[in-house]
């Protein structure tokens, strides 16, 4: 099959697109850290495991109507800083009263 050749224009627009894409996928992996840190911290609150953490997170931030990300990187502002908004705490605090804590096995009873 032969090749079509391309011009300076082709492979500038072929560029620019895969510096778009390249930016695209460091935002993604940034975003990913922070949601998985802000996951980290519900787990040890709420003293539950990673996927349980993942649905707190989530509903956090659909009955707040916050972005994902923006919930994760409050949480860790929190974290650093103790501020966190009225609204996001308070959905938090109900979020991991209503899904934790887990009984670890072989623990006693919690009261």
């Amino acid at each position: 099959m032969a090749r079509v050749p391309r011009g300076p224009n082709d492979e500038t627009a072929r560029i620019f697109a895969l510096e778009a894409e390249i930016g695209q996928l460091k935002e993604a992996v940034a975003s990913h850290a922070v949601v998985d840190q802000a996951i980290g911290v519900v787990v040890a609150l709420g003293r539950m495991s990673p996927d349980e953490g993942w649905v707190v997170l989530r509903e956090v931030s659909q009955h707040t109507n916050v972005k994902l990300r923006n919930v994760a990187e409050l949480i860790l502002v929190w974290g650093r800083t103790g501020d966190m908004s009225e609204e996001i705490r308070t959905e938090l605090e109900d979020l991991l009263d209503r899904h934790g804590p887990l009984q670890i096995p072989g623990a006693p009873p919690l009261e």
